[in-house]
Formats: C-alpha cells, structure tokens, sequence
C-alpha cells in the first residue's frame, strides 16, 4: 500500500458513514498489488436507489469533513452503481442486483480482505 495509515483511516470513515445510512454487506480489499495508485476497495450494498444515493453522500461529506478530497464521482444520477474515487481508497455503492451481476469481490478475488470493525456509534444508526 502507498499510504496504508491514510487509506485505513479513509476506509473507516467510509465504512462507519456506510452503515449509519443502512449499508449492508460491506467488504474492503486490498488492490494496491494489482493497482499501484489505489490501496483499498470499498464495497457496499444498499437496498434501493435511493438507499444508494444516501450511503454515497454520506460517505462522500464524512471523508470531506474529515479533510479528504474526491477526485471523481460517477453513477450518482441513476444511483444503481455509485462509485467515489478519493484516490487511496475507492468506493462502490451498489444496488443488490448490481452487485451480484458486476460481482467485484469475484474479479478481485486474489486481493487480502481489510478488516472492518465499525465504531459502536454506527452500528447503532
């Protein structure tokens, strides 16, 4: 990883504003092997458009609150697959068919798993 302190940090932001917003199925992968300018992939499913389009938003104001800059946003409009890039870490907010039809986990199957432990504060949103 280029960063791993940023990116972990980024990665918990993200996964504790994911679930406040009703997230499910969250899983972070490792890609700085394969990928040399990302570190972690974030994964997230969300239960409808509009569920999809909360989690996106609420990830994408934590991480700027917390001084982190978006480089690119796409799909926010359709909000069936919402991807942020903030550099070391890359978020993908899926609906529950996309998901299963893109299946990321599958293509980056030989990438480490991050552990998430989200904070007792999101779990409880």
């Amino acid at each position: 990883m280029q960063s791993p302190e940023n990116a972990e940090q980024m990665l918990q932001i993200a996964a504790d504003a994911a679930a406040a917003k009703g997230g499910e199925d969250l899983v972070a992968l490792n890609v700085s092997e394969p990928l040399p300018l990302v570190d972690i992939f974030l994964i997230v499913t969300g239960n409808s458009e509009r569920n999809v389009a909360a989690i996106a938003d609420e990830i994408e104001d934590r991480l700027h609150e917390a001084g982190h800059k978006r480089v690119r946003r796409e799909g926010r409009t359709e909000a069936r697959w919402v991807l942020l890039d903030f550099g070391d870490l890359i978020v993908h907010v899926f609906h529950g068919e996309e998901r299963v039809y893109y299946g990321l986990e599958r293509l980056w199957k030989d990438c480490p798993v991050v552990p998430i432990e989200l904070t007792e504060a999101a779990e409880r949103s």
